[in-house]
């Protein structure tokens, strides 16, 4: 955008537009239209142009409208990033994408776009062109991790380049119109220091949870749609020895464990277009025995993979971590057993001693009401007692009232842990009593 930067008299000219009604302030939609359609007629159809090259033709059609003489240097730069974005990026979304402020995305068809800022949800003034260009952002999208969405396979998952995990739905299952839900994770994998630093969890608490997974305690983490359960799994990961094997298993891959050299992250792959192909989570866990790791950790179990999960922990591959959608620790049990029902038909006593003795500890997190995400309860699982899953709180979350919009409270601890063993296979003496309680 050289050009524009030589002209800095037209910024002079932004108190001009200081009458500009909102209706006036949409012509720069509509003039990025117009110069994209101007710019896609210059170019052959089979015509390859630089990423240089085709902002310089961009920024010569712009110069060329009459509109330009009537235009900031900022409005200027917005038509050109906005006419760019629609020949090599997301086009209206790239900016909200390339936003830091920005944690989520939810598009409810071409011309009603909502985003998540700094916890807060309001609907964005930028809107696509036509369903149609709605439809060819997706298909580039999906299409660059080797995905397939169309009418008769409507809904798929798939992630953007920097790792965002994106979820569409099309017509005629979504009646609105094509709708996308893009979450987005920060460039830089946050640590349990930023969390800390942040009020997700105390110092305390990390600290046990940093030696829980040296000592290969099994860990679950729980919580709501949008809880941080994702950040909280990459933060734990980070505390994984550097000398171990790591396999990772998820729908859309979106972890991003950076500490240990020796990992292999598997991805599930939906079936063809002919209904075959499909390799499901399930296929991916039982693949990963004979691949000797150390530790497995499943992005997130939905279903009958549970059951399988639950076998892995259960055979020797202790430190594994995975997450799973529920109201609180005691409420993620019921769901697990429930995943389990819905892919094998074993009793319930059998089921609640697989997950009594494969999981050690289940970390719970929730967005509370003033939209910050905390961790709220980390359990114990003691084992079976009167025929039900033993549940022990090591650390609860006491609110303590408000304050200008913000929840107080502490995560306080509550109880000593039980099981040891693991603590003392591993030489790790630091969490004793004292320290705990």
């Amino acid at each position: 955008m050289r050009k524009i930067q030589e002209q800095p008299h037209q910024a002079e000219r932004s108190s001009d537009h200081a009458w500009m009604t909102g209706q006036e302030a949409l012509d720069l939609n509509e003039l990025s239209i117009r110069i994209r359609h101007q710019v896609r007629g210059q170019l052959e159809w089979d015509q390859s142009v630089s990423d240089e090259e085709l902002e310089s033709r961009i920024e010569q059609n712009l110069f060329n409208s009459p509109e330009v003489n009537y235009m900031t240097a900022s409005e200027m730069k917005q038509v050109v990033k906005r006419v760019y974005h629609s020949f090599r990026g997301l086009d209206v979304l790239q900016p909200l994408v390339d936003d830091p402020t920005v944690t989520e995305i939810m598009i409810n068809g071409p011309h009603e776009i909502f985003i998540e800022r700094k916890g807060r949800m309001i609907q964005s003034d930028i809107q696509f062109e036509s369903n149609e260009k709605l439809e060819d952002v997706i298909q580039a999208i999906v299409g660059q991790v080797n995905r397939v969405v169309n009418e008769s396979t409507p809904i798929v998952d798939a992630r953007l380049a920097d790792g965002s995990r994106v979820h569409v739905v099309l017509p005629p299952i979504a009646l609105k119109g094509a709708t996308v839900t893009i979450r987005k994770f920060p460039e830089r994998p946050m640590t349990m220091d930023d969390l800390v630093a942040w009020g997700a969890i105390p110092e305390e608490a990390a600290s046990m949870l940093k030696q829980l997974i040296k000592a290969k305690y099994n860990i679950f983490i729980s919580g709501g749609t949008g809880s941080g359960k994702t950040t909280f799994l990459n933060a734990l990961s980070q505390y994984i020895p550097p000398d171990e094997r790591v396999i990772t298993i998820e729908d859309a891959a979106e972890l991003q464990i950076v500490t240990v050299p020796n990992l292999v992250s598997l991805e599930t792959r939906n079936a063809n277009t002919e209904g075959k192909g499909a390799i499901p989570i399930r296929d991916l866990i039982r693949a990963s025995l004979r691949m000797r790791p150390n530790r497995i950790v499943v992005g997130e179990v939905r279903g009958a993979e549970a059951l399988d999960m639950l076998q892995a922990m259960n055979t020797g591959h202790d430190g594994s971590l995975s997450t799973g959608h529920a109201n609180g620790a005691r409420d993620m049990m019921s769901r697990l057993e429930t995943m389990v029902l819905s892919g094998a038909n074993l009793p319930l006593p059998v089921v609640r001693q697989q997950i009594a003795s494969a999981l050690d500890i289940v970390v719970h997190l929730a967005r509370i009401r003033d939209g910050s995400r905390k961790v709220i309860e980390i359990a114990e699982v003691k084992g079976m007692e009167g025929g039900e899953i033993e549940l022990s709180p090591l650390f609860q979350f006491e609110e303590e009232g408000e304050e200008d919009g913000r929840v107080l409270g502490q995560l306080r601890p509550q109880h000593r842990i039980f099981h040891r063993w693991k603590l003392k296979m591993a030489g790790i003496n630091l969490l004793d009593e004292a320290e705990v309680q």
